[in-house]
């Protein structure tokens, strides 16, 4: 089998495609034992939404669906969409109705919130020529 060169800056964007998209599976897939197993934390976060259990299990498939599709590459978009949107709407929860801050955790699931979010907004960057419908029409 004969290895194909390829210009060092396409290697390069590809293996930061292949961390951004490691970190936001591994902090994805990481949370889903609390949301699955009903941890205090997650329970508590999902209650004062008013959306325990079904909020809190319903985000946490959507989340192993999104971190499963991110690492198959003709389904990267799909699962950075996914990731970015689930993750947005966690952002708005801690700014408006959770807090930075939760049961002493020193604000770590909010600045975990915000590592899925750039990653998988810089994920979408990189192969948003891939995104359905829109992509072909971006630069």
């Amino acid at each position: 089998m004969e290895l194909v060169q390829m210009p060092e800056n396409t290697r390069n964007i590809q293996l930061i495609s292949w961390g951004l998209r490691i970190v936001v599976a591994v902090i994805l897939l990481q949370t889903l034992f609390f949301k699955f197993t009903g941890a205090e934390e997650s329970v508590y976060i999902f209650t004062q939404l008013g959306a325990e259990p079904w909020g809190r299990l319903g985000s946490g498939f959507i989340e192993l669906i999104a971190a499963l599709l991110l690492l198959f590459p003709r389904t990267i978009t799909i699962g950075a969409i996914l990731a970015f949107g689930t993750i947005s709407g966690a952002i708005l929860s801690h700014l408006f109705k959770l807090g930075l801050v939760i049961q002493g955790d020193g604000g770590l699931l909010f600045g975990l919130a915000l590592v899925v979010f750039v990653c998988s907004a810089l994920t979408l960057v990189i192969h948003r020529r891939e995104i359905p419908l829109v992509g072909p029409l971006l630069p």
